[in-house]
């Protein structure tokens, strides 16, 4: 399924524009919504490294969210603990959640779907348990407040452009992943992985690399994450977010390349706004999910990019008529 580049006539022109109005909404709203687009672009590119994995990977990364705590309290204990210069930290942050990656991966990639996410939620489970009760270090279940960051990201406007330039080059990365022989490589070993070990595929390096690639950018987002919050705590690595990360990757539609960044939109606008009016905002997600699964199985971004390549193919076909 074709995903950023569906309708290529309209997409660059849609692009320039949304680029255009992100680059001028600190001119023209308030700062309450510069925040949330911020905390938007940050939770986008969380999504999206799942979605490398999940959606074109075919893993089942269960606990996904453990890397992006990873990322955050590796930028925060430098900055707090050390006299090492930021910058160190914010490079730190993602290399140690590739790190991590790549060993939680040693042992999940030799085991079949299923047992590869309870493996990993268990894993995960076992260092969120460690940061929820060290103390010393982390600061248990309070977490880590009022970090200091560099000038450059003292105010908000600051911060949101520089996450703004952050999510552009990773969107560019990760678009570049997918359309790679490597991209592709991945989305046959998802599709049907006893026929690509047939032809000679190393399946297992193939998967180890992806996971890789996709906790580095989890990663990157936990670093963000405390440029937006300025602060850290366990919650970060507990198994809910993880799942909300899921669904935003299928609210938005797994096997599309942007339709991440729209679930990810989704879910922050619902927690933000409708937990204002209700507590119960969770049961107005339930609804649309049920409702998601019976009628847009393939998520938003699936059923639009479904709907164009159908006009498409029924264009052509009056053609050849």
């Amino acid at each position: 399924m074709r995903a950023i580049d569906f309708q290529k006539g309209r997409t660059p022109i849609f692009n320039s524009i949304l680029l255009a109005f992100l680059i001028l909404a600190p001119a023209v709203l308030p700062a309450f919504y510069i925040y949330i687009f911020s905390v938007i672009f940050v939770t986008a590119i969380l999504a999206m490294s799942l979605n490398l994995v999940v959606g074109h990977g075919g893993l089942y990364q269960f606990h996904h969210g453990v890397f992006y705590g990873i990322g955050a309290y590796t930028l925060a204990l430098i900055l707090t603990k050390t006299d090492l210069p930021p910058w160190v930290g914010f490079i730190a942050g993602p290399v140690c959640a590739a790190l991590a990656g790549w060993l939680i991966g040693l042992f999940c990639v030799r085991l079949s779907r299923l047992y590869f996410g309870m493996l990993q939620i268990s894993l995960g489970s076992l260092i969120w348990a460690v940061t929820f009760r060290w103390y010393a270090l982390t600061g248990g279940d309070d977490g880590i407040h009022g970090i200091e960051l560099p000038g450059i990201l003292s105010g908000i406007t600051r911060s949101y452009y520089v996450i703004l330039i952050v999510l552009s080059v990773c969107l560019i990365a990760l678009y570049r992943i997918y359309k790679s022989p490597f991209g592709i490589t991945l989305r046959a070993i998802r599709d049907n992985p006893e026929r690509c070990a047939a032809v000679g595929i190393n399946v297992r390096r193939h998967q180890l690399l992806a996971i890789v690639i996709a906790t580095f950018f989890a990663g990157v987002a936990g670093v963000f994450f405390v440029v937006v919050e300025r602060s850290v705590f366990p919650d970060l690595m507990f198994w809910v977010l993880s799942l909300e990360i899921m669904i935003m990757c299928l609210l938005g539609g797994w096997f599309t390349f942007s339709g991440p960044i729209l679930g990810a939109a989704i879910m922050v606008s619902l927690r933000t706004f409708a937990g204002v009016y209700t507590e119960y905002w969770t049961l107005i997600l339930g609804v649309i999910l049920i409702l998601l699964i019976f009628f847009l199985p393939e998520g938003v971004m699936g059923f639009i990019a479904l709907k164009l390549k159908r006009r498409e193919l029924l264009l052509e076909a009056k053609k050849d008529i």
